[in-house]
């Protein structure tokens, strides 16, 4: 394409074609060492000696100067004034075949009758000839270069001042011919002679030829023919570098073309006078210009001119409209001419040798000085402002080529000004003409293709659709976008059998905050053009690309029509580039669709636990991840759709490390703008650690894509925080400013930073353990009816279960664990610690020795594959149990060494049988009470004188060493009940009260105990906890005696109930259970009752006439004479199991009736061994008859000196005349 230099007027325009069946990459070697000379100095130009017409414009001999020369590979519409042909030959048979070629080349490129080119060569390079190709007989046009040349450089341009000569010869030759009658008619035409035309009036060889080489004017052309040659004429002298001889034709023809039917000559040769100045200083050293008016700029008359031609070529109205685009064509190019001038100056900071090479370099490649600051004397508004006047509803008569060239040219100049959305716009343009061509040029093969195979009937055949030039198109299209603020680049194009956990990982997190970046509205237009011209080139993946792009950054901005119509496109797309054997695709588009990833619960008998090998006891196991190997497992995956459409995945599927996972991809269609529910089943083949990474996903004809989901550690949390903090902190916060911003550039850099962060921390996922195949076991059949039971309180009772294995391998571990409804409140009770020490005790006793279940352990049970076996369970009825499960827990531990290598665990299988539980209370116990044992008559025999043979059990001979326990039982119930309390005290004989208890009545069971004596270290104990909680804290806030007696009613009352056993049996009836006491509280009065005393007391009267002879008794009173001394007998026992210092105190009531010998308060008894007695005696003397009462007291007497009771014992004496 033409770069609209402001030189390109007094440019030798050469053009180079490949001949033969040259390759791309040789053609570009040797055409690059004839570009190489882009000027050649005026005194290498051959000179012919000849002094014809031929002689008119060429150098000087040793004339100073330059020739500007423009080789490249252009349109023949140009015309250039000179074609060469590159090509290659190994031999010399093939000289005449390429010289045949080069003319039927030149033949397709210009008319053979035109003047142009003025010259042809082509240019022979030898390759691979091992004798030489021999250059006798050859064509004059024809110029072999042999392989073994030394300096061909050197050739090259010497041959070039030879063509460059030939040029100027015939422009002699051309400007003696316009002389003609037919030349004078050429220049009559309306416009100029264009050289990049080939619209003009024909002129050819031929015609001109015959010619007389000299003529005379006819006068009837008039003054016009003349004024126009002189124009061709200065021309052709600025081509020659005869500045002096062009300047005079210059100024001579715009005295004469005054008129404005010659406007366009006028502007013409206002062009070429500007031309000249540039042209002269760059041949002189390159000097710097100055210009005559001290007061403006070197450039200012230039400038002027230029600005007049623009003015002239914008004035001059039309005569026909087929001039149209002539003037047009003049016009842009006036224009542009005169923005290149201020263009160079400007990016060369000012007017000197550097915008002098700016303005002559010629080639496709302008050139751009290497500035870094431009010049402050030309701002680019100003240049800005001149080349938007080329910009114009005149674009429309220009054809398609020129069209191009000319928008193209804007487009560059506005992308070195740094106006990047403007060039954006001219590109569009750009874009819009280029496609126009491809519809031409498809329309017009289809018309040929129909006429070679239009026959109806005939099978229908389809070309292959060219894609040469595409991918330019398409890089044009995307630089477009990208200065409009649209990446089309955000969803990649990957080879189909990629692997997706080589894609570099998603950051699509739609909770992150991203800035919008230009006008969406613009940029909503372009993208529906950018998918409208990659479906004219066609190329259906970049239609994919694109319109999938576009949903994915636009998505808040499209409309719902507008994102249907994007994605039914790219869906139509991927299918037709599928089908016509696309090797690539598009990646996964839709941000990150993937949720989240949760292992779908296993069914409860399916489900194994973990349990450590050593225990081989069932306990709970925290561990929810455990999985069976060879069994379908299903994870529950939720993904999302955020667009106003359907969207399809056509595969889903997960993405596992670790042991071999095997599932079936599965096909999702997600409802518009809402999450969906998917389930992705498969089975783990082997046992290890199963890692689930996340989901693997593709989207119809396009590339799977793996999104990682790490769990959600406050690692990940940190991350994401941080993330999101990050973007709303950097938000309007611009280190460059404009188009420099973008924000895929931003994320770029703010992604590098944040995945070093990432990769040093490690992500964690999903893993799940697969453990080797498990036996499975099922319940056959209950004793239970319709899973119902019911029970009295503490009714003990059993059910018995079969069970079946289903599996191929046998059970050789079975376990019962149980739970039921008064364990939850109980265990919550516990842990909340509001309790008092006591409470929790008893709760924890309720929970651990008083279950609703029990069974008993059998380690011996197996249960071979298909057999069956009947456990039982036992069943205790408590009050408040509304439900309760059986859980049994089984394995198989005890494999074969060859399967499993051994392991320090095992894992286990649990089945459960839920079961309703009613339980009703009938019997309720209350009055808890102990009392010292009382004291019966004997009878003659020695007996306990009582008629009753049914209370002989509550009758004991050591009255002290006993108490009595008694307890009411209540009857709630609607049956009679049979209640029984038995003692089982140690080295105590069996006793035991039944009552029958009739509904709603209450009756007392009374039952004797022996009294007991626990140690100081056994009572001062602190109240134990039963469950595995290491610290109670009490609530309480005792002093330390309170607390000291509060464990000491704790031990006693333990042991209380260790010594009894009460029972209930329904009458008449088979049904029996326990009935509880522990709901009933020990008091101090009962303690004292029920302790053993440290001191034993006996007390007598012994008669003192005749000693050692007891006074008689009558139903346990003694009956001493009055007025007669007695002795009272005292014998002292130490009952511990240490040493005691005793003292003893007596009391005599009434004391005032009796007297005694000695001192009857401290007397001394002394220190006694364990279970060591020691006898006191003390005369005492009754006054007068009655009833007295004595009462004998111990005391022990401690280290500090104080003493405390221990022992009491009384004696009752009825003193009478007659004894």
């Amino acid at each position: 394409m033409d770069t609209h230099v402001f030189a390109n007027l007094a440019q030798i325009r050469i053009l180079l074609v490949p001949i033969g069946a040259i390759t791309q990459q040789t053609f570009e070697k040797y055409a690059s060492e004839i570009r190489s000379f882009d000027a050649i100095r005026l005194g290498d130009i051959a000179v012919e000696g000849t002094k014809d017409e031929r002689a008119r414009f060429q150098p000087k001999s040793l004339a100073t100067g330059y020739l500007h020369l423009t080789l490249s590979l252009l349109r023949p519409s140009h015309f250039p004034l000179a074609i060469i042909g590159v090509a290659t030959c190994s031999r010399s048979e093939a000289l005449p075949e390429i010289i045949s070629q080069f003319h039927d080349t030149a033949l397709d490129m210009f008319p053979p009758t035109g003047i142009y080119p003025l010259a042809r060569n082509c240019f022979v390079f030898e390759e691979g000839s091992s004798s030489g190709i021999s250059p006798s007989g050859q064509h004059p046009e024809l110029i072999i270069f042999p392989e073994m040349m030394g300096n061909r450089k050197l050739h090259i341009g010497t041959l070039l001042g030879e063509i460059c000569s030939k040029i100027f010869g015939e422009f002699g030759v051309l400007i003696q011919r316009l002389e003609s009658p037919l030349g004078n008619e050429y220049l009559n035409a309306y416009a100029p002679p264009l050289p990049s035309h080939s619209s003009q009036p024909e002129i050819s060889k031929s015609a001109l030829s015959k010619v007389a080489p000299v003529m005379k004017r006819n006068s009837s052309l008039g003054v016009p023919t003349v004024r126009k040659r002189l124009s061709a004429i200065g021309a052709a002298s600025s081509h020659g570098r005869l500045f002096k001889d062009a300047l005079i034709w210059y100024t001579e023809a715009l005295q004469l073309l005054k008129s404005p039917l010659d406007s366009i000559w006028n502007a013409s040769a206002l062009e070429g006078m500007a031309t000249i100045p540039i042209l002269d200083a760059w041949s002189a050293g390159h000097g710097l210009q100055t210009s005559t008016s001290a007061g403006r700029e070197p450039w200012s008359d230039i400038a002027d001119k230029l600005t007049q031609a623009t003015t002239l070529y914008f004035k001059v109205p039309p005569s026909e409209v087929e001039n149209y685009q002539y003037l047009s064509y003049l016009y842009c190019c006036c224009v542009l001419r005169h923005t290149s001038l201020l263009f160079a100056i400007w990016s060369a900071k000012g007017w000197g040798p550097l915008a002098f090479t700016t303005m002559l370099q010629p080639g496709p490649t302008p050139y751009l000085p290497p500035t870094l600051s431009h010049s402050e004397s030309i701002p680019r508004t100003t240049i800005s402002s001149l080349l938007a006047q080329v910009h114009g509803p005149w674009l429309l008569h220009l054809g398609p080529r020129e069209r191009v060239s000319v928008l193209e040219a804007i487009a560059s100049t506005y992308s070195c000004l740094g106006y990047r959305r403007k060039e954006s716009y001219i590109l569009r343009e750009v874009l819009g003409c280029i496609l126009d061509l491809i519809v031409c040029g498809r329309e017009e093969d289809a018309h040929t293709n129909m006429r070679l195979f239009g026959n109806k009937g005939n099978v229908g055949i389809r070309l292959n659709e060219s894609s040469d030039g595409n991918e330019s198109i398409l890089k044009l299209l995307k630089h477009v976008c990208k200065v409009l603020g649209v990446n089309l680049d955000a969803i990649q194009i990957l080879d189909d059998n990629n692997d997706p956990k080589n894609h570099p990982e998603a950051d699509d997190d739609a909770d992150v905050y991203r800035e919008p970046f230009g006008w969406p509205e613009l940029q909503i237009g372009v993208v529906r053009e950018s998918v409208a011209v990659a479906e004219a080139l066609p190329d259906f993946l970049a239609v994919a690309q694109y319109a999938l792009s576009s949903l994915k950054t636009l998505q808040e901005f499209l409309e719902p029509g507008d994102q249907y119509h994007l994605y039914s496109t790219a869906a139509r797309a991927m299918q037709t580039a599928r089908r016509r054997g696309a090797m690539k695709a598009v990646e996964y588009w839709s941000g990150r669709p993937v949720v989240s990833i949760t292992l779908a619960p296993l069914p409860f008998i399916r489900l194994p636990i973990e349990k450590p090998i050593s225990a081989l006891r069932p306990r709970t196991s925290d561990s929810n991840a455990i999985l069976k190997g060879g069994e379908l497992l299903e994870f529950i995956v939720i993904v999302q759709n955020p667009y106003v459409f359907d969207m399809e995945l056509q595969s889903l599927s997960l993405s596992t490390s670790g042991v071999p996972f095997e599932s079936t991809p599965i096909s999702v269609i997600i409802p518009a703008r809402s999450y969906h529910r998917a389930v992705l089943s498969g089975k783990a083949l082997t046992t290890g650690t199963l890692v689930v990474r996340g989901c693997i996903v593709r989207a119809p004809g396009g590339v799977a894509r793996e999104f990682v989901l790490p769990l959600a550690t406050e690692d990940e949390e940190e991350r994401l925080a941080h993330k999101r903090s990050a973007a709303l902190c950097e938000a309007g916060r611009f280190k460059y400013s404009g188009l420099d911003n973008f924000p895929w550039e931003r994320k770029r850099s703010q992604t590098s930073g944040s995945e070093s962060s990432r990769s040093s921390k490690t992500m964690m996922f999903l893993e799940c353990k697969v453990v080797p195949e498990q036996p499975l076991l099922r319940i056959r059949r209950t004793t239970v009816t319709h899973g119902a039971l019911m029970l009295y309180d503490g009714e003990m009772s059993s059910i018995r279960i079969t069970f079946e294995n289903i599996a191929p391998l046998p059970i050789d571990f079975i376990r019962l664990a149980f739970d039921d409804s008064t364990m939850t409140p109980a265990q919550q009770a516990l842990a909340e610690g509001e309790m008092s020490v006591f409470e929790t005790y008893e709760t924890e006793y309720a929970l651990i020795h008083r279950p609703v279940f029990s069974w008993i352990k059998n380690d011996s049970v197996t249960i071979a594959p298909g057999r069956k076996v009947t456990l039982t369970i036992n069943c205790f009825g408590k009050v408040g149990c509304t439900e309760g499960t059986i859980h049994a827990s089984y394995s198989y531990i005890h494999r074969d060494p060859s399967d499993n290598k051994e392991t320090s665990v095992f894992h286990t299988r649990q089945l459960s049988y839920p079961l309703m539980v009613t339980v009703y209370r009938m019997l309720e116990s209350h009055g808890m009470d102990i009392l010292p044992y009382p004291s019966y008559p004997m009878g003659t025999d020695g007996n306990l004188a009582t008629n009753n043979s049914n209370n002989l059990n509550l009758f004991v001979q050591d009255n002290g060493a006993w108490c009595l326990f008694s307890v009411d039982i209540m009857n709630t119930y609607g049956i009679p009940f049979e209640v029984s309390i038995e003692r089982v005290q140690e080295d105590v004989p069996w006793g035991e009260t039944l009552v029958n208890v009739p509904p709603g009545s209450t009756s007392r069971l009374v039952i004797p105990l022996k009294k007991f004596l626990l140690g100081n270290e056994h009572i001062s104990r602190p109240i134990p906890t039963l469950s595995d909680r290491q610290f109670v804290v009490d609530k309480t806030k005792l002093s330390d005696a309170e607390q000291k007696m509060q464990r000491e009613l704790f031990w006693y009352r333990e042991e209380l109930f260790k010594s009894l056993r009460c029972q209930w049996r329904e009458a008449g009836g088979t049904r029996y259970g326990d009935l509880s006491l522990r709901q009933q509280r020990l008091t101090l009065t009962m303690l004292k009752t029920l302790r053993t005393e440290k001191a034993g007391i006996q007390l007598s009267l012994m008669r003192s006439g005749n000693p050692g002879k007891p006074i008689e008794q009558n139903a346990g009173k003694y009956h001493p004479p009055c007025s007669e001394p007695v002795y009272l007998h005292i014998k002292v026992t130490n009952l511990t199991k240490t040493t005691l210092v005793f003292t003893l105190d007596v009391n005599i009531d009434p004391r005032e009736h009796v007297i005694h010998d000695g001192i009857l308060c401290d007397i001394p008894v002394g220190r006694l061994e364990a279970k060591e007695s020691r006898e006191i005696e003390v005369a005492i003397c009754f006054l007068c008859h009655g009833r007295f009462e004595v009462l004998a007291s111990a005391r022990v007497l401690d280290s500090s000196g104080s003493s405390s009771e221990t022992g009491s014992a009384r004696l009752i004496a009825m003193v009478n005349t007659d004894a």
